[in-house]
């Protein structure tokens, strides 16, 4: 494989990064070429040693992804760092997949729970006053004041697990894809020995 096809490769597999971002991871492996050159060896030879482009892309991307989250967790961060992850397709990661979404899922249930609670609990203390139900007005606003806390403090707690998940996500993956890169190198290194 030529420098050109490599870069080539290696760049639409990083598109969707932050431009500054993919530009510098080219200009990384770039270098390599040019360190290779110097020192004697042909474009076919770093291309081999540096191994399969589309496969290095998809580490980088799930590596970028996990270290956007350590900085910002948001939302955004947080689904770049899932599909970076999910692009890296590792068995056992396929395999997690069915039981985490459904753990997401009742967590983003919950937490859109709470937030009905919460308005639930606007409502009733607005309206409460005004239909007069059972105890009065103080018990209606009491009551209302009651719901909105509850579906804060339920919107509250999922918050924090989701966060606790995708962090442990995240470390599950890192720790998966440290256990699994020795294997996955080609095995140029193996026949030198």
């Amino acid at each position: 494989m030529t420098r050109d096809e490599f870069m080539g490769r290696l760049r639409r597999g990083l598109v969707g990064l932050p431009t500054r971002t993919a530009a510098e991871i080219a200009a990384d492996y770039g270098q390599h070429f040019d360190d290779g050159a110097a020192d004697g060896r042909t474009e076919a030879e770093v291309a081999e040693a540096l191994g399969d482009p589309d496969r290095l892309a998809r580490e980088l991307r799930a590596e970028a992804g996990a270290r956007r989250w350590d900085q910002e967790q948001n939302p955004a961060a947080a689904a770049g760092a899932i599909f970076g992850l999910i692009g890296l397709g590792a068995i056992d990661i396929l395999i997690l997949l069915p039981i985490v979404f459904p753990v997401f899922g009742a967590v983003i249930a919950m937490l859109l729970t709470g937030v009905g609670v919460f308005i639930a609990g606007g409502f009733a203390l607005i309206a409460g006053p005004f239909f007069g139900g059972p105890g009065g007005v103080l018990a209606a606003i009491l009551f209302g004041i009651g719901l909105m806390g509850l579906g804060l403090f339920m919107i509250g707690l999922m918050a924090l697990l989701t966060k606790w998940l995708i962090d442990a996500t995240v470390w599950y993956a890192r720790l998966h894809y440290r256990v699994l890169k020795p294997a996955l190198e080609p095995s140029n290194n193996r026949s030198q020995d």
